[in-house]
């Protein structure tokens, strides 16, 4: 009964989610010659120290930067560089620090969830049980003391992060704060300490510049002409280096974009702005070229027009995503689809399992003739802290390594390449209701269903805009006629009382008793109208003299 009258929360309206609003490509600088290397790694190295230095002076400034004082780094870092080199390093400290801002809020907002979960369980008595939405006590004395020294340490590093905040202090690590701890923990990381070094300088090295429309190809820092020929404006130091006019070096490799090359060409071709970055991979000692630049932002379909030729319901999990085909009325048709990928080993492999994956279910989705998919609205931001599931580490881990962010920003970019929709729905009761109402009907001896093909149809019943049960309750009225007992009806002109229909298995078994038997005296009236019945013709017998 407590499970019925349980309050529920409210469904958030399913949406489509914006296209993607930039575009890079990447393609390999190859058969640099020994003076291409050296002149890439001097000037790399000078522009990141001038970059250290800016993003110093900006983290300085903190909440009282204006355009002053950015004018007055600018004037600064062009005369040990260049005016746009010197645009591309305070643009690039400006981009920084806002991401450390939102970086620090974030963290502030876990401390805070932290620090209210520490404090509502400490408030309960030891060993009382908890529910679904909120946990219970601590099981023990001790642990209640081990996670009482812990609420402490929490609400001491929440005043310290709101204290930074309020004063505009952020904390940045030009290289990456990870590779940075890397260096305390050499053996763990399989490093030794020249491999760590020279990761380490090369991530600081800065070798990017802004696009500026109106430009030559796009690009005056950087520029890549349409055959792929590679040249750079050298700063003032390096000015001796050049082997072109102008103060320009022209590197010996050409690059030939595979991927969106023809995109990229239109664009140059136009002299619409590109930008450009130039980094070193120390693991397999290659130089890359990596092009962006922001496209148009595409209008999104509407909801109605990207339900017309129905969805597909995907629903996301730690090792697969599960798949199911649904009409636009909120019919299965087929069977599940499963698409696996494993997120255990190195950054780029995870990375490249979801690619796979993706790349697959979006094949398949065009082959159904589908235009949109239903995908849930998943933000695990606040369900990861210990705080919150205690000693179930299994389950953190688990919703820890679904790659819920990676995942957002892989699907859109991908399916807009396939004019597919991503129709974003509310995660809440999905899995629940869809095995309640989906998994043992579509099971079969052909077709076995599972939590997460049931929660697929769930979600693509919800992106629909239908609901997930199968079916609602007629009306009274279509149940019976007019609210009352159905009863039999006699056929016109045939004479006989209307008796009432015995059960079916009394009809069973007079008639296997008949088969059986062979009778030889009169059938009755009553027997009569039994047999009527039970050959589909309703007869009504004679009624009864009362006179």
């Amino acid at each position: 009964m407590a499970e019925r009258n349980k309050q529920l929360r409210t469904i958030d309206a399913s949406f489509v989610v914006l296209g993607p609003s930039g575009v890079a490509i990447r393609d390999r600088l190859k058969h640099l010659t020994g003076e291409d290397e050296q002149v890439l790694r001097a000037v790399g190295e000078h522009l990141g120290r001038l970059a250290s230095l800016d993003l110093k002076t900006r983290c300085a400034d903190g909440l009282e930067h204006n355009s002053d004082r950015w004018a007055a780094r600018k004037q600064r870092l062009t005369a040990e560089s260049s005016s746009r080199w010197a645009g591309s390093i305070t643009r690039a400290t400006h981009d920084q620090w806002a991401l450390s801002r939102r970086c620090q809020l974030a963290h502030i907002q876990t401390l805070e969830a932290g620090v209210q979960t520490l404090m509502h369980r400490l408030s309960l008595p030891i060993a009382e049980k908890g529910t679904k939405r909120a946990a219970g006590g601590y099981r023990s004395k001790h642990e209640w003391f081990q996670k009482s020294r812990r609420l402490v340490v929490l609400e001491h590093r929440m005043g310290q992060e709101q204290a930074d905040r309020q004063a505009g202090v952020v904390h940045v690590v030009r290289g990456g704060r990870r590779l940075l701890n890397n260096r305390h923990t050499l053996q763990a990381a399989q490093l030794t300490e020249a491999q760590w070094r020279r990761r380490w300088e090369a991530q600081r090295w800065l070798l990017a510049a802004d696009g500026e429309s109106g430009k030559r190809f796009g690009n005056e820092t950087i520029r890549v002409t349409p055959d792929g020929e590679v040249s750079i404006k050298l700063p003032a130091p390096f000015a001796h280096h050049a082997n072109a006019k102008h103060g320009r070096y022209i590197l010996a490799a050409h690059v030939q974009f595979q991927h969106r090359g023809d995109e990229w060409r239109d664009r140059i071709g136009g002299n619409r702005a590109v930008a450009y970055r130039i980094h070193l991979d120390v693991r397999r000692g290659r130089w890359y070229l990596t092009a962006s630049w922001q496209r148009t932002p595409v209008k999104t379909i509407p909801l109605d027009t990207a339900r017309a030729k129905g969805i597909v319901g995907v629903d996301t999990n730690a090792d697969h995503f599960a798949a199911y085909r649904l009409d636009q009325h909120g019919n299965p048709i087929g069977d599940p689809r499963r698409f696996h990928y494993d997120l255990s080993g190195t950054a780029d492999h995870r990375d490249a399992q979801i690619r796979h994956a993706l790349t697959q279910l979006l094949h398949w989705t065009k082959q159904t003739g589908a235009q949109a998919i239903g995908i849930e609205n998943l933000d695990f931001t606040a369900e990861k802290t210990r705080e919150k599931h205690g000693r179930r580490t299994r389950f953190r881990q688990l919703i820890s390594g679904m790659p819920t962010g990676k995942l957002k920003a892989r699907i859109v970019s991908m399916a807009a390449e396939l004019d597919i929709a991503i129709v974003a729905v509310d995660p809440a009761y999905t899995s629940m209701w869809g095995d309640q109402h989906w998994r043992k009907p579509l099971t079969s001896d052909k077709r076995k269903m599972s939590r997460h093909d049931a929660a697929g149809i769930a979600i693509g019943r919800r992106a629909l805009g239908h609901p997930i049960r199968r079916r609602t309750a007629p009306p009274p009225q279509h149940q019976s006629d007019a609210v009352g007992h159905r009863t039999v009806q006699a056929g016109p002109g045939v004479p006989g009382p209307e008796e009432t229909r015995p059960p079916v298995t009394e009809r069973a078994h007079d008639a296997r008793h008949r088969t059986e038997t062979t009778r030889t005296r009169r059938t009755s009236a009553s027997n009569t109208v039994r047999d009527a019945r039970s050959s589909g013709t309703w007869a009504q017998g004679s009624p009864l003299d009362t006179v």
